[in-house]
């Protein structure tokens, strides 16, 4: 069996459509009218509980139990683009987590909760060209030394 992404349902779809690649960043792969499927597995369906039998009423919203997530390392430049979008509410402000990535959250205009954060490789450059040795870096980013020793020497390339 092949794992082919998951489903949101949303309200209208152009609105979802128009936030998540003008914002975002996405790619539509398929536009099936009610139907919209983005490049790496997110999908969206306006009318998701008529097509599959349910009371419209039934849908929840701000679930509280499932993410979108992705990742983008130039963070501030995205959290500023999200925050300004009208009908985007933060849950929270651009944080640092103990391992070191920063992320940030909030509702989109469907109210499911979206989280963006720096790529972890991206955290462990930015952890080795601040002076953190590579021990250092593996305590503080929960990352193994040999993907942290590989970084490292990806750096040193990258400076000749």
């Amino acid at each position: 069996m092949l794992y082919q992404g998951a489903l949101f349902a949303v309200e209208d779809i152009r609105r979802a459509r128009k936030f998540y690649e003008e914002v975002l960043g996405q790619k539509v792969m398929f536009d099936f009218g009610t139907n919209l499927s983005f490049e790496r597995g997110l999908t969206f369906q306006e009318g998701f509980c008529e097509l599959v039998g349910l009371d419209p009423a039934s849908r929840v919203v701000r679930s509280h139990n499932t993410e979108i997530y992705f990742e983008e390392d130039e963070i501030e430049k995205i959290f500023e683009k999200v925050k300004a979008y009208p009908g985007i509410e933060l849950l929270h402000g651009l944080q640092e987590c103990p391992w070191g990535q920063r992320t940030f959250r909030f509702y989109d205009l469907d109210k499911h909760i979206v989280e963006i954060g720096e790529s972890m490789e991206f955290v462990v450059k930015r952890f080795l060209r601040m002076g953190l040795s590579v021990e250092e870096t593996c305590a503080r980013s929960q990352f193994p030394p040999e993907i942290v020793r590989q970084l490292s020497l990806q750096l040193e390339n990258e400076k000749d």
